[in-house]
């Protein structure tokens, strides 16, 4: 109990490591870099993007104007948003936690992104160096994206030192997995809906089952209708800015392609959330949980698939299939694994994030299996680069001649992509369990603190509540009597 409070010099001591590791480590990518970018008649040219999760020693040095940071730089604020509005008010839905969810959400999420900057460069080093572009920008949003949802697992139960430790140990755990699932199985998932969502939900949920209490039910739990009114402000922003969410690392058509998907799945996802709330309800009455969290399913349902040749029907089914799932979820099967399994989830992450993750990862599975060059044409090869055929043959050559970038790959068919797809997926939810089971009983060490039961989902404990101290003082301010003239009103 006494080192519950050490959150701040942790936090100071930490950013100091960042602080160190930044003037060792990081540099501008050649795009941001004054002294590499010429001077052609008066006017700088941009070097074009490396792309998005590649490798920095790849690092292309050629100048063209077709794509560059700032037509990034939209989709990548999107996300930024999301971040910190989307994730960080759709928490606050407990009626007394709404410092903590929207201020731990900031703090965590600050946090993630300059570790996760480098961590990510440090698997993709360039001369020793971490190249820091918009790409790197959008990946560490990203990464602080499956630590928010695991966050929503825990949320209301841990300290701000539990949770910081947590930030730390997930973000290796994190790209060690996406690492294996991107380069060492040439896995598709566009929208991140494996890689993020998956890992993240399941790794939370893990960390929970281990931090179980018998005593983490409390009144203090419960929403209040103002908190709900903020979770909304939360899910409105997630909802309309997910198409970036899925989109934002997809080159030219690839993009288009998945904005359309997540904005039909998200569309289709709301209206069977609303009608199954309804449905569910012994007085037909819509229920605010599932309508804060429910609707945004099918954006994550489509992520894997969002790029890929699924058509606006399938985006619609994949919508409503989320959407079910997920309401479902929160109706029957959240109480379920409290009361039997003894994984308490607060924010529900596993009906939001994880289900309809998985839902993703057979999704993409599916549409690998039916991926053809009849369907794909030949970016069927730049979509799965493990479908490339060997260099020397027949097939190699021919496709060369239409797209001259094109690299050698292994030749996979489509089974034994959708194959990759799957593994990814399993590999994903292995490695989330058990760093998560890790991680939670690092988390159960005392020196990180533990919280009292009347401390739950409570932000007296972390933060000075100045709305007290004003109705303290507005009660003791005297309040002058009407007249009967007045009719009990005064001007």
């Amino acid at each position: 109990m006494k080192n519950s409070h050490s959150h701040g010099i942790i936090v100071a001591v930490l950013q100091v490591i960042f602080f160190v590791l930044f003037i060792i480590f990081a540099k501008y990518h050649p795009d941001a870099d004054a002294r590499q970018n010429p001077l052609v008649n008066g006017t700088k040219l941009e070097n074009k993007l490396s792309k998005y999760h590649s490798n920095a020693d790849s690092l292309d040095t050629s100048y063209e104007t077709n794509w560059s940071h700032s037509k990034l730089y939209p989709m990548f604020q999107d996300v930024h948003v999301m971040i910190f509005i989307g994730f960080g008010f759709l928490m606050t839905f407990l009626k007394k936690y709404g410092f903590s969810s929207v201020g731990i959400n900031f703090l965590v999420a600050a946090t993630c992104l300059q570790w996760a900057l480098l961590v990510n460069g440090f698997f993709h080093l360039h001369y020793n160096k971490i190249i820091i572009d918009i790409n790197a920008l959008l990946a560490a949003d990203f990464t602080a994206a499956a630590v928010l949802i695991s966050f929503g697992a825990v949320l209301g139960k841990t300290t701000p030192t539990q949770l910081i430790i947590m930030t730390l140990i997930e973000i290796p755990i994190f790209v060690i997995n996406e690492v294996i699932g991107r380069q060492y199985l040439g896995a598709i998932d566009m929208g991140d809906s494996m890689f993020v969502h998956a890992f993240g939900a399941y790794f939370g949920l893990a960390v929970s089952f281990v931090l179980y209490r018998e005593d983490h039910s409390t009144e203090k739990e419960g929403s209040s209708y103002r908190s709900d009114l903020f979770a909304m402000i939360g899910t409105v922003f997630l909802w309309l800015y997910w198409p970036s969410f899925n989109s934002g690392a997809a080159p030219g058509d690839d993009q288009h392609r998945a904005v359309i998907n997540t904005y039909i799945a998200l569309c289709s996802c709301t209206l069977t959330t609303f009608a199954l709330s309804s449905l569910v309800d012994k007085e037909k009455k819509f229920n605010m949980v599932h309508i804060q969290n429910s609707t945004l399913a099918g954006g994550v349902a489509v992520g894997t698939a969002a790029d890929l040749m699924i058509h606006p029907w399938g985006a619609v089914l994949i919508g409503m299939l989320a959407g079910t799932i997920s309401v479902f979820g929160y109706a029957y099967l959240t109480p379920f694994l409290a009361s039997r399994l003894r994984v308490h989830d607060t924010c529900g992450v596993h009906n939001l994030h994880g289900m309809p993750a998985v839902l993703a990862g057979i999704v993409g599975c599916v549409a690998a299996a039916f991926a053809s060059e009849e369907t794909y044409g030949p970016s069927l090869y730049e979509i799965f680069p493990n479908r490339a055929p060997a260099a020397d043959t027949e097939d190699f050559e021919r496709l060369q001649n239409i797209l001259p970038d094109l690299e050698a790959g292994p030749g996979y068919s489509a089974g034994g992509q959708a194959g990759n797809q799957i593994l990814a997926l399993l590999i994903t939810l292995v490695i989330a369990i058990i760093g998560g089971v890790i991680t939670g009983f690092l988390l159960r060490v005392e020196i990180w603190g533990r919280l009292r039961t009347d401390d739950l989902y409570e932000d007296e404990k972390y933060w000075i509540i100045e709305e007290e101290e004003e109705e303290h003082h507005m009660s003791s301010v005297h309040t002058p009597m009407t007249s009967p003239a007045d009719n009990g009103t005064s001007k």
